[in-house]
């Protein structure tokens, strides 16, 4: 939908291809998607379609801008099956470049195709406060899971939802959302209660993920866990510290974070022992409960179908 062809002084195809495309981008077509739910039509006229296909391809490029400096900072091996950008031969921390080039050009493709819209302003607002909230919760989960000794005090649910809403939520759920309400004439003022809703729905998405990495079918999921080695402020660890005795805490003082097979292998019986997955399944219980209460008092039965159908495609996943 999106010609990158078109555009001047682009970053090397290479670079583009290697970083953009090869996910699922379920962010970009939620654009689509939701667009299409609030004009209450099942095609879209050809600019309509362009200009959501547009809106989704730039998130598609702020994701792509955030893995690629995401993985130096965490000194990651692989994304999407692949060497991470900057261990590619010759790019190497030529990447943070290509990270700032990709982020720039979101900028640009906004100007090219909405300086024109009486939303373009706040577009430029939206893409600006979200990155922002972003890179704040990267911030966040650098200092609580990076720097300096190995401290889990540090560890508990407020942490990690802060983490977890900034980090994730904003731009992966509230973003694709609020395009297609600005598509749409829609002041995002007037939207409160959907942007937390979406920022919630995040937040449960990412204790799934949590739990999924510990508890999941590695072949379902695509990946073999790695949040106990890694140290990960994750919600299962933060639930076995709420929850542990003195004596279970020094299991996980012991173990978290060590990567030998015995270490991982005593945290996953100590979050068997606390019966984790049970609370887990509470947790999402009472999560979607509170999710379906919250859409059905929407005024808007548009706004009630789009946020259902986020809904719909992350209760109960298994991948």
């Amino acid at each position: 939908c999106l010609c990158l062809a078109d555009y001047d002084a682009f970053p090397p195809t290479q670079m583009l291809d290697y970083n953009v495309l090869g996910g699922k981008c379920n962010r970009g077509l939620s654009v689509i998607d939701s667009y299409k739910t609030l004009k209450g039509v099942d095609v879209l006229r050809k600019e309509e379609t362009f200009l959501a296909c547009t809106l989704g391809w730039c998130i598609e490029w702020l994701q792509a801008y955030f893995l690629v400096l995401d993985d130096i900072m965490d000194n990651s091996q692989t994304r999407r099956g692949q060497p991470c950008w900057f261990r590619v031969p010759q790019v190497g921390l030529i990447a943070v470049n290509d990270g700032i080039i990709l982020r720039n050009h979101i900028s640009r493709i906004l100007q090219r195709h909405f300086r024109g819209k009486p939303y373009y302003v706040d577009l430029i607002d939206l893409f600006n406060e979200v990155e922002f909230k972003t890179a704040s919760g990267q911030l966040l989960d650098l200092i609580t899971t990076h720097e300096g000794e190995k401290d889990l005090t540090k560890y508990n649910l407020n942490v990690h939802r802060r983490i977890v809403q900034y980090k994730t939520a904003y731009y992966s759920f509230y973003l694709p959302v609020a395009c297609a309400l600005l598509l749409s004439g829609e002041n995002l003022d007037n939207f409160g209660d959907v942007k937390n809703i979406l920022v919630e729905m995040g937040t449960y998405f990412q204790v799934q993920d949590d739990y999924l990495d510990c508890f999941g079918d590695p072949e379902s999921i695509g990946k073999i866990g790695t949040d106990i080695e890694d140290y990960k402020c994750s919600w299962l660890v933060v639930q076995a510290l709420e929850h542990a005795d003195e004596s279970q805490k020094g299991i996980l003082l012991e173990n978290y974070g060590k990567s030998d097979p015995e270490s991982v292998a005593k945290v996953k019986d100590l979050y068997k022992e606390l019966d984790l997955e049970t609370a887990f399944h509470k947790y999402e219980r009472e999560s979607y409960n509170k999710l379906i209460a919250d859409i059905e008092a929407q005024p808007s039965k548009a706004v009630q179908k789009v946020l259902m159908s986020f809904l719909e495609k992350i209760y109960k996943r298994q991948k």
